[in-house]
């Protein structure tokens, strides 16, 4: 009985959210729909009038009626035409909703470390069929509607005692529609889950698949994914029993009206009635209730049906639509820019914490770098202090307000994002406002000015899958640093430049206004930040570069491999000591770098250590 009646008041609530969501274009396909119904509203009576005026010898007066009729269905016509137009401005709205609510969700239980396979079925299929099927409901029902209303108003124009005899059984069909329809809501919500779990089941097997067969697992997948096959096929089948009961409530609601009025003739003739008004009355009944009602039975029953099921799966799977956030709250005075609690996270219950009792202040203007192997919970920090993901035990705060807010940090992840546009409006994304000379300074300060020119200037079309990765995160960094935010995260985002590129662009940043919080993908990356934060999976060490080697063993370690990677391998720890007059630490960078160039020759090496001395001597 709960899913009769969720289904019933998903349907109701979705109809009403589309009608306040977009007032003026329902109150326009209200109008034209009137229009449309005008045919029906004078078809009985222009009818019943031409018989009774042919049967008394009064030939012009059909005649006028008949041009009526004429007038009344070009009129119909010319409203049909204009009817569609508005009641597109209602669904396609609805249905652009529907895919952020299924990204959303989607994206929320993915991050909570439970990917949503199924969400594919929702996004693609289900969606679809919700957008085809609303707006299908909103022609039915409001065709209904003012269909039915003017044959009504019809029958009472003809005669009031007409009207008396149609509308029981008209009501009494079309409650035994709405019992029909509650129970067959509850069969084509199994016939939806079974599509979503074939989905997730397929998904897992074309996975699996080879590990399946080396295990010899076949025959018990066969038979798990075969009894989802026939309980798929067994729902349907349930769902298309229940035409049968949609005819017995079309044929009470639709045919004995028409058998009551043939049944009452007498009745009415002895109360006045003409042959013209019954023969109008009869047409009333065949040509305006009975089209009506048959599109409503089959409509509501099939599209409706699924319409309402489906929906109502996808709003119980998805994120609700995001209310409208108020104004951003002032930081708190004194308050540091980020700080964390005793957090910690695992993804997953019964997980093993990847951060566990975590404390950390990071005042404001500070620049941190963190650092640690793979896997150690770094990029799990940035999404923690970004909001995308909630500590499992702890509290973070950012500028003294729980996390979350875009309008307090920007956060660039290892694979930058560029959308098709200009290279302007890529940069600009978080400052629509910036002036050109703003978007160029900010440019040259991050090193993306070579890459623009190449381009073709800043108003130059982009086409993202022709940039290279490096180009992307040149975009994604510039687009940061335009970014009105006071406190930037950069999880790894420069990763696929070369270390003399990226210690530009992180150099720009400390220059910057704010709070920067770095995800070191190079020691380099530490040895520039005013603090760092070593992850050893166990505890969490704070300190300055030259201070962490001599109590961290991890980043003793980790600067120790990457001086074994530097040339000669013999340059001690520290920002002096190098006879070229390059940092060590970064040395070891180029070093990494170079078996990235191998391609390019020795001459491209060189010249990065070039640039990098005479930036060091400017």
């Amino acid at each position: 009985m709960r899913s009769r009646r969720d289904a019933a008041r998903v349907l109701r609530q979705t109809v009403g959210d589309a009608v306040k969501a977009q007032p003026r274009a329902v109150a326009r396909a209200a109008a034209w729909s009137a229009v449309e119904a005008v045919p029906t509203a004078v078809f009985g009576r222009a009818v019943g009038e031409t018989v009774d005026a042919f049967r008394t010898g009064r030939t012009a007066q059909a005649a006028i009626w008949l041009a009526v009729l004429s007038l009344a269905a070009a009129a119909g016509a010319f409203g049909s035409r204009r009817l569609y137009p508005a009641l597109a401005e209602i669904v396609e709205p609805f249905r652009d909703d529907l895919v952020r609510r299924v990204a959303d969700g989607a994206l929320r239980r993915s991050l909570n470390g439970r990917p949503d396979t199924g969400a594919v079925a929702r996004l693609t299929h289900q969606v679809e069929i919700v957008r085809d099927t609303f707006g299908g409901l909103l022609v039915i029902v409001r065709g209904f509607l003012f269909a039915t209303g003017a044959a009504l108003i019809g029958l009472v124009t003809l005669m009031p005692e007409v009207a008396l005899l149609v509308v029981p059984p008209l009501v009494l069909g079309l409650v035994l529609f709405g019992a029909v329809f509650g129970a067959a809501a509850v069969r084509q919500r199994a016939l939806v889950v079974g599509e979503e779990e074939i989905a997730e089941r397929t998904t897992a097997l074309a996975e699996g698949l080879r590990d399946a067969v080396a295990c010899g697992g076949e025959d018990a997948i066969r038979a798990e994914l075969g009894a989802a096959v026939e309980a798929q096929a067994a729902a349907g089948r349930a769902v298309a029993r229940f035409a049968a009961l949609r005819a017995v409530s079309l044929a009470v609601s639709g045919w004995l009206p028409l058998l009551l009025l043939l049944a009452a003739a007498p009745w009415l003739m002895r109360r006045g009635a003409t042959p013209g008004v019954l023969i109008g009355a009869l047409t009333y009944v065949l040509h305006g209730l009975q089209p009506a009602l048959r599109t409503l039975v089959h409509g509501m029953g099939g599209s409706g049906l699924r319409l309402a099921v489906t929906l109502a799966r996808i709003l119980e799977t998805s994120a609700p639509a995001p209310p409208a956030r108020p104004d951003a709250a002032s930081p708190v005075a004194g308050a540091p820019a980020v700080e964390l609690r005793g957090v910690s996270f695992a993804y997953g219950e019964g997980a093993r914490p990847v951060i566990e009792d975590l404390d950390l202040v990071i005042p404001s203007g500070d620049h941190l770098a963190v650092v640690g192997p793979s896997g150690i919970g770094k990029s799990t920090l940035a999404a923690l202090v970004a909001g995308l993901v909630s500590p499992t035990a702890g509290e973070v705060l950012v500028e003294g307000h729980p996390p979350g807010d875009p309008d307090r940090r920007v956060l660039i992840p290892q694979e930058a994002y560029v959308f098709s546009g200009t290279l302007r409006d890529n940069l600009a994304y978080y400052a629509p406002d910036a002036a050109p000379e703003q978007v160029e300074r900010a440019a040259d300060e991050i090193g993306l000015a070579r890459l623009a020119e190449r381009l073709g200037g800043y108003g130059a079309q982009l086409v993202p899958a022709d940039l290279s990765e490096a180009d992307r995160q040149l975009v994604a960094l510039c687009r940061a640093f335009l970014a009105p935010q006071p406190i930037v995260i950069l999880d790894e985002a420069a990763y696929r430049l070369d270390a003399s590129a990226e210690a530009r662009a992180e150099e720009a940043f400390a220059r910057r206004p704010g709070t920067l919080i770095v995800i070191a993908h190079r020691i380099s990356s530490a040895a520039r930040a005013r603090r760092v934060l070593v992850l050893d999976g166990t505890r969490a060490q704070l300190g300055r570069h030259a201070e962490l080697p001599a109590v961290s063993p991890l980043y003793r370690d980790l600067i120790g491999r990457w001086e074994a990677r530097s040339p000669g391998g013999s340059e001690p720890a520290g920002l002096l000591g190098d006879p070229d007059g390059v940092d060590p630490v970064l040395r070891a960078d180029l070093a990494v770098d170079s078996g990235q160039m191998v391609a390019d020759g020795a001459d491209r090496q060189d010249e990065v250590l070039g640039d990098l001395r005479r930036g060091r001597a400017t």
